[in-house]
């Protein structure tokens, strides 16, 4: 009966106090099977496709035009695949898959599960930053990253070979997309974010539990980058039929 609540009803405002993320690439024919039909991979050279990890500290997150002292702070990570969709109208859009996404607070889990399909789970989350080294991890998920923030090149075995290049695949990208296979229907949510300006950052380790339960039979780290102190927000989700 209240379906229709989890199609983004309303914009979202946030403000991203730090985003790290990891970007993997992957042959295409292993990522296929993780997308649904309305979608195509986004590829490089025609050979690889890729998997982001997004671990984002939010301030502030609330329905847009609420004043911020009604905003709650989150972290969130996401795990997104890079493709392509075609509107109804011929339009060709890049964006992000879902295909599992985390919090470090039940009420995140609730009101996300609430308003998007994006089917949030909480789990445990430290932070730390010394010096130039940052560190996330949860234990639960079985994630652990440490970086190193200032000059950093592209990791050993980078399908890219110049940071030019792998910029295009380090996001975020404007559109992330669902689809109701039921009804052939695609709900596209976009993102509005200023002075997006990734920095690469090196990374000294990178443990993620959840490609390995993928069994994904070849990943190689293509880049990694952060930013700090970012408005964003999402608008209210539209609906495009989606043409076979």
């Amino acid at each position: 009966m209240l379906a229709f609540l989890k199609d983004h009803p309303f914009a979202v405002d946030a403000f991203f106090e730090s985003s790290l993320v990891l970007t993997y690439a992957i042959p295409k024919e292993e990522l296929q099977l993780l997308i649904p039909e309305c979608l195509q991979l986004d590829t490089f050279d025609d050979k690889w496709a890729f998997v982001a990890v997004a671990m984002v500290q939010t301030k502030h997150l609330r329905p847009r035009g609420f004043p911020k002292f009604m905003g709650k702070d989150f972290f969130l990570t996401g795990y997104r695949i890079f493709v392509r969709y075609t509107t109804s109208e011929g339009k060709r859009l890049r964006g992000l898959y879902i295909i599992r996404s985390q919090t470090d607070k039940k009420k995140m889990e609730f009101f996300g599960n609430l308003f998007t399909h994006y089917n949030y789970t909480t789990i445990d989350i430290e932070q730390s930053t010394k010096g130039n080294i940052r560190e996330i991890s949860s234990k639960a998920s079985g994630l652990k990253v440490l970086v190193e923030t200032g000059e950093a090149g592209l990791p050993e075995h980078s399908p890219f070979s110049t940071w030019k290049e792998a910029r295009r695949y380090a996001g975020p990208l404007p559109f992330t997309f669902t689809y109701n296979e039921a009804k052939k229907e695609v709900l596209i949510i976009e993102g509005v974010r200023q002075n997006w300006e990734p920095a690469p950052v090196k990374v000294l380790e990178h443990k993620v539990a959840f490609l390995d339960e993928l069994k994904l039979k070849e990943v190689h780290l293509a880049n990694a980058f952060i930013i700090n102190d970012i408005p964003y927000y999402w608008k209210k989700g539209r609906k495009d039929l989606w043409k076979a």
